[in-house]
């Protein structure tokens, strides 16, 4: 089987402050049908939604059934692969997820490299930050969910607490876990 490079991408929530951000390592001959699968257990979303890859004005996604509902005509995800849509480091792409919230992250090809020997991949090397929950309402409704369930007098307080199983720490990140999901794709 024919080994091929490397790319580590930084991958960070456009609006977030502190920066919400992971750092992965992916073969390059993947589709980007494969990294969206790979970002969707990276960042923690759920798949629920929408998706797209934007370079410049060139959209990549699932063809929607109704493509004249769109402004754009999306090119099939499964047909490229990541070395062919960013050839070279420092190559900067957006992936779209959830076009209501408009979850936008930027993805920086840092470097390519050659394989390490016994590593499977993809993986993740690093991050910071818990991802913001599904269906919270973009990075807006993310910061108002997280001033809700500190602020125990906040009318939404409760509420939300419930909504999100009890608990939730913005701060959390835990690569083994994420890498235990990679794993498993």
């Amino acid at each position: 089987m024919a080994k091929y490079n490397v790319y580590r991408i930084k991958v960070t929530l456009k609006h977030s402050k502190p920066p919400i951000w992971r750092r992965i390592e992916v073969p390059g001959n993947i589709t980007l049908a494969r990294l969206h699968r790979i970002l969707q257990e990276t960042m923690g979303w759920e798949d629920y939604h929408l998706h797209q890859f934007a370079v410049g004005k060139t959209y990549y996604g699932i063809k929607h059934p109704d493509e004249e509902i769109w402004e754009s005509e999306t090119l099939d995800e499964s047909g490229v692969s990541l070395m062919r849509l960013a050839p070279a480091e420092k190559f900067k792409f957006v992936y779209e997820y959830d076009f209501g919230d408009g979850w936008e992250h930027t993805l920086l090809v840092e470097k390519i490299l050659p394989p390490e020997e016994g590593v499977r991949y993809p993986r993740c090397v690093a991050g910071k930050l818990a991802c913001p929950p599904e269906d919270v309402g973009g990075m807006w409704g993310y910061y108002e969910f997280l001033q809700s369930i500190t602020d125990p007098k906040h009318p939404r307080h409760d509420e939300l607490l419930e909504w999100i199983g009890g608990h939730f720490d913005p701060d959390e990140f835990d690569l083994d876990d994420i890498n235990k999901r990679l794993k498993r794709l």
